[in-house]
């Protein structure tokens, strides 16, 4: 929390990294005002969206399945919909088709590695996304590094970034370079 960033994303997805109940809790209790909370999903049900909300009230939801737009458009509260971009990107027609299923929603675009639902590490052409992020809200996910975000920023302008593997060592989020990656991105925006 102390290092900038201002959203914290928990997985409540079947996931190795998926967080328990009470570990949520205990975030919720510690969480500041400033900061939001931000809980990942994959083709969830209305409880289990429900169930971690009771926690974090103001939760914004990540759908990063194969939601369908029905499902999609009939959540309350704010959203983020997971679009997920094949590594070598995707035209801009076909990246605008999806992402125009779900006008509520921001759209991450994402890398998409067969099998895996998120978190790959890996990035993808950048190129189709900047004409849709003039507009409409985009986040930018997959790959993403302290070295490298400043590029991402730089030429896509989206409204946010997601990170996970960028800011790692050896499996656990390392302080050091959570504080970079938040300053690159904020050196960035500000120019």
């Amino acid at each position: 929390m102390e290092t900038g960033a201002d959203a914290v994303g928990m997985i409540f997805a079947p996931s190795p990294r998926r967080i328990t109940e009470s570990a949520a809790k205990d975030i919720a209790a510690q969480l500041p005002p400033f900061i939001t909370p931000v809980g990942v999903f994959v083709n969830p049900s209305y409880d289990d969206i429900a169930r971690a909300r009771a926690i974090f009230p103001d939760l914004v939801v990540q759908l990063s399945g194969t939601e369908s737009p029905s499902f999609v458009s009939s959540l309350e509260g704010k959203l983020i919909k997971t679009i997920h971009v094949l590594p070598d990107g995707e035209t801009e027609e076909a990246l605008t088709g999806r992402a125009g299923q779900h006008p509520r929603a921001i759209v991450l675009f994402d890398t998409k590695i067969e099998g895996v639902a998120g978190g790959t590490g890996q990035t993808f052409s950048w190129r189709s996304i900047a004409p849709i992020a003039r507009r409409r809200q985009v986040m930018v996910g997959g790959g993403l590094t302290p070295e490298n975000v400043s590029n991402c920023v730089r030429a896509i302008r989206p409204f946010g970034v997601d990170v996970r593997s960028g800011i790692e060592t050896e499996g656990r989020k390392d302080p050091i370079k959570m504080r970079a990656f938040v300053q690159a991105v904020k050196d960035t925006d500000g120019s």
